[in-house]
């Protein structure tokens, strides 16, 4: 095994090389990370007007619409949490696989089978991570939808002025 004293500033950068490769996964999880949270901040927004209209009282319709679209928004928070959850995991494996890589690198260890554990995890994690993310997008197609009675109610401009 070799001394880390003992390195040539070639086997250094050799072992730096190396070990980037997962850094372009951070990054990404990284802007992952950045889309989710702010999406949450949205929910949290949203779910706390709804609140407010509903603790001051409103006509019995808007408020059962309201409710409705509370339970949305808290089933949309807890995918975006699971999210957020399993997407930081995945950064934090990252970080550790990097560290690894470099340092089992730099002495010359094999450790092939700790590396693809690390990575497997790393993938799964990231997965789990995406597919609360894909759940909580299609949640909040959902809440999206235009309401029928809107749709066809006629518009004051579209009237023909024939």
């Amino acid at each position: 095994m070799t001394s880390l004293f003992s390195l040539s500033l070639a086997d250094i950068g050799s072992s730096i090389q190396f070990a980037i490769a997962p850094i372009f996964l951070l990054v990404g999880t990284g802007s992952l990370l950045n889309v989710v949270t702010t999406r949450l901040g949205r929910v949290v927004d949203r779910a706390r007007v709804l609140e407010q209209m509903v603790e001051d009282g409103e006509e019995e319709g808007l408020e059962k619409r309201h409710l409705i679209e509370l339970g949305l928004l808290d089933r949309r928070l807890k995918h975006g949490n699971q999210a957020v959850l399993f997407s930081s995991i995945s950064a934090v494996l990252i970080c550790v696989l990097v560290a690894i890589l470099f340092l089992l690198d730099l002495l010359s260890v094999p450790a092939g089978g700790l590396i693809a554990l690390l990575f497997i995890m790393v993938v799964l994690s990231l997965s789990i991570g995406l597919i609360n993310f894909l759940l909580e997008v299609s949640l909040s197609m959902k809440a999206l939808r235009v309401r029928t009675e809107i749709l066809t109610r006629e518009h004051p401009l579209s009237k023909n002025k024939t």
